[in-house]
């Protein structure tokens, strides 16, 4: 496998073990206060998304993320066959991420989540988080990509917070996480409606971006 995908496989192997872990490590030592373990969960994501988007990112652009690569490839920067061995190595390297999760806390490897996340504020929040997602790293990118690790985290910790959903926006991550019946999970009905409304929001997201973050020599 080329450098790329071995570095989108180890980097959402991490990303999604490191939200399904810390949310089962927070979710114990919280004491039943939800409030606290959501804290948790936001700072060790987004300590995650710093550290490997600022190591990968130079090897596959570090997306994790099945509807930031979409988004890459309607813009133009990937061809569909890259684009399909990212998601893939996506898939391929999240989901044990989430069973190695299980395994360091003594939980049941392979499960499937009874919670329920549905309705339309749930929805609106998948489109918002996911469209905000998209909409920092195409401006980011456009004017200041050093600083997309930290801007991309930031954002994610943010959303945790201010969105219904606490902020999936990855419809990879959103896939592995009905694989595990803890505290980051979501039940395997409610996913195809995340995924909707997320790849939506990327959509969107998409358009608004090239129209606002256009290069100068066209703007003028």
């Amino acid at each position: 496998m080329s450098r790329d995908v071995w570095a989108e496989a180890i980097g959402s192997f991490f990303l999604f073990c490191t939200v399904i872990g810390s949310g089962i490590m927070a979710e114990r030592l919280a004491g039943g206060n939800a409030a606290v373990a959501l804290l948790g969960n936001t700072a060790a994501t987004g300590a995650m998304l710093f550290v490997l988007i600022t190591m990968l990112g130079p090897l596959s652009g570090a997306h994790f993320n099945p509807a930031v690569t979409l988004v890459f490839r309607l813009h133009g920067d990937l061809s569909t066959s890259a684009a399909l061995r990212l998601i893939a190595a996506q898939l391929a390297g999240g989901i044990p991420g989430i069973w190695a999760a299980h395994l360091m806390f003594t939980e049941p490897i392979f499960q499937l989540s009874n919670k329920v996340r549905s309705g339309t504020g749930q929805w609106a929040g998948e489109f918002i988080a996911t469209f905000g997602l998209v909409f920092v790293i195409l401006g980011t990118i456009r004017h200041r990509p050093q600083a997309v690790p930290a801007s991309v985290a930031l954002y994610i910790v943010a959303a945790y917070w201010f969105t219904s959903s606490t902020s999936f926006a990855n419809p990879a991550i959103t896939m592995a996480r009905a694989l595990s019946d803890t505290f980051a999970g979501i039940a395997p009905a409610d996913t195809p409606a995340f995924i909707a409304a997320q790849l939506a929001g990327a959509c969107v997201a998409l358009v608004a971006g090239k129209a606002i973050f256009v290069p100068e020599d066209a703007a003028t």
